[in-house]
């Protein structure tokens, strides 16, 4: 029988985000800028569920974004933002975030349609939506992850999850965009696709998981671009390349977090961010312990690597789509994140974030940074 019952919810928030001015010995194209800055968010989401048939829903969530990110959302590995991705369109636009058909069978859930990997794998409950909690690219998700997705973070594809008891298997089949951090989709699947599996297991108190990924586009080698005279690894694009690597996780009850990811890095970076080798680790802690039920408190750190072939590329001056100082004296980057999330009332939050950044963009050349957040969020 058809049930008739929508249910609805909605979120928006807008952040503020600015940094004073920093020490640079120089600059390039997609450097961080020196001199003071702000930039502000807003993204607000309509998510419209719908129950068809006896274990079957489906899922429309148009989403309304725009603002850009401190320096057109350049210059930092692990961004201090994921409220603006990778967009950066001033003028606030209405696009079709998610739309999805799932299938409930037993054990058995499948998913297919427009989503987000992040919503199937690599979820950690402390720290996977920086609408509320970690802002960082690299606290949010595992940043070594090139996950599939468009420049908004969407892509098509379905995804199944197997759960029995304390157990969890998950596997997935994604669109990659045609070209590194863009917006169209490459439907041809025999061309361009992103593969993963992940198993993850609960405890009394706490999980673990872990996950392997196979991406396959029509990628730069960082190799071949070295050899040019100018390096520019979208000059050396071909059919049939690839990035594997893998991601693990924990989270417990105390209020605890670690992820770690690696890929291999030969090949440049397509749809997340530049980061080859990533830690991470953090905490959240409820209000309920200074008498502020409703409030949240928290801290993480994520130090970021490359690969050689990555570190060589930019060394030689090369850029990729985030970072490219035009040189590079290399150093893991380093983010910090500490931030408090007071409830206003129960629908509505003010945040404040504070982010120091060592050697922006794997350069120990610039910074440290220092970025500050104002963040208000609403949600029913």
């Amino acid at each position: 029988m058809l049930l008739l019952a929508i249910a609805v919810q909605f979120q928006a928030t807008v952040a503020t985000q600015a940094h004073p001015s920093f020490d640079a010995a120089y600059s390039g194209r997609n450097s961080m800028q020196p001199g003071a800055e702000s930039a502000t968010s807003v993204v607000s989401d309509l998510l419209l569920s719908q129950d068809l048939w006896p274990g079957a829903q489906v899922q429309l969530e148009p989403e309304l974004s725009g603002g850009r990110g401190l320096s057109q959302t350049l210059g930092v590995a692990a961004f201090p933002s994921g409220e603006v991705y990778r967009v950066g369109e001033v003028a606030p636009g209405v696009h079709l975030a998610r739309v999805s058909l799932q299938q409930k069978a037993g054990e058995l859930t499948i998913t297919a349609g427009r989503i987000a990997v992040t919503d199937f794998v690599d979820s950690v409950p402390l720290s996977n939506d920086p609408h509320t909690r970690f802002m960082s690219w690299g606290l949010w998700a595992s940043a070594a992850y090139d996950y599939p997705a468009d420049t908004r973070g969407y892509t098509w594809g379905v995804a199944a999850d197997y759960t029995r008891g304390d157990w969890s298997g998950r596997l997935g089949a994604f669109l990659e965009p045609k070209t590194a951090n863009g917006l169209d989709l490459e439907w041809n699947v025999t061309r361009a696709r992103g593969l993963v599996a992940e198993g993850e297991r609960r405890f009394e108190h706490g999980a673990v998981r872990a996950l392997a990924f196979l991406n396959t586009a029509d990628m730069g080698s960082y190799d071949q671009a070295v050899q040019m005279s100018a390096p520019d690894v979208t000059a050396t694009r071909a059919q049939g390349r690839t990035k594997y690597g893998f991601a693990a996780s924990a989270n417990c009850d105390c209020g605890g977090f670690v992820r770690a990811s690696w890929n291999d890095g030969a090949n440049e970076t397509w749809a997340f961010t530049e980061i080859d080798r990533s830690l991470a680790a953090g905490f959240v802690q409820p209000g309920a312990r200074w008498g502020r039920e409703q409030d949240e408190a928290g801290a993480g750190v994520v130090i970021s690597g490359l690969s050689h072939q990555h570190r060589r590329y930019l060394e030689s001056g090369g850029y990729g789509f985030l970072i490219g100082d035009g040189a590079l004296h290399y150093a893991p980057e380093i983010l910090a994140e500490v931030w408090y999330r007071a409830a206003l009332t129960k629908e509505v939050s003010f945040a404040g974030h504070y982010q120091p950044i060592i050697n922006p963009g794997f350069n120990r050349d610039r910074g440290p940074i220092h970025v500050f957040t104002g963040m208000v969020h609403v949600a029913f």
